[in-house]
């Protein structure tokens, strides 16, 4: 079986291309994002991405997250489209699983003292809710959800708890049409 590895870029990327045949600096800036966040490193902070990966500048990378005109959920809808195409009416297996992460200061949403299962203990840090899907062996990821605790909600948010996350996020593959044919879960 061959395995083809697809890099999505975003349609005004695509679209900016230079008269060299070059495409602009975002979308270097893109593909050294995702670089960095493939790569062993212990930190997927800008600052070490871009250490890792050889740019002299974070405020590059700063920038074309900040400053983009792109559409997460476009660019999701797509990422999903393909996924969904190249699967081919196959079923998979879903893994639902909560990741969270350390953060330090309070600039961040969402952000606060909560239980996080990659130190084992409750710390300052933001925890979201993932599925991942798996066919023949191999895993990808399929969507996520920011979890937002009670002392974190911002006008017109609601609270959820990381289970009605997670049955959400069921519901959208299945309207999607991605066929499920066994959802994995820990509690």
């Amino acid at each position: 079986m061959e395995l083809r590895v697809v890099l999505i870029v975003p349609v005004h990327l695509q679209i900016g291309a230079l008269e060299n045949g070059q495409l602009p600096r975002n979308y270097e800036c893109f593909k050294y994002l995702h670089l960095g966040i493939m790569l062993p490193i212990k930190r997927k902070s800008l600052p070490e991405i871009a250490k890792a990966v050889s740019i002299n500048s974070v405020q590059s990378l700063h920038h074309f997250l900040a400053n983009s005109d792109w559409s997460v959920d476009q660019l999701k809808q797509k990422r999903l489209k393909k996924l969904k195409k190249a699967l081919d009416g196959n079923k998979i297996t879903v893994i639902i699983d909560e990741t969270g992460d350390r953060k330090k200061g309070k600039k961040t949403d969402y952000v606060a003292r909560q239980y996080l299962g990659s130190v084992g203990k409750v710390d300052n840090g933001i925890v979201s809710v993932n599925a991942y899907g798996v066919y023949l062996d191999i895993t990808f990821p399929l969507v996520l959800r920011v979890f937002k605790p009670k002392g974190t909600l911002k006008e017109g948010d609601k609270y959820k708890t990381k289970i009605e996350l997670a049955s959400e996020i069921i519901t959208e593959l299945v309207e999607e049409g991605f066929q499920i044919e066994l959802v994995l879960a820990d509690s």
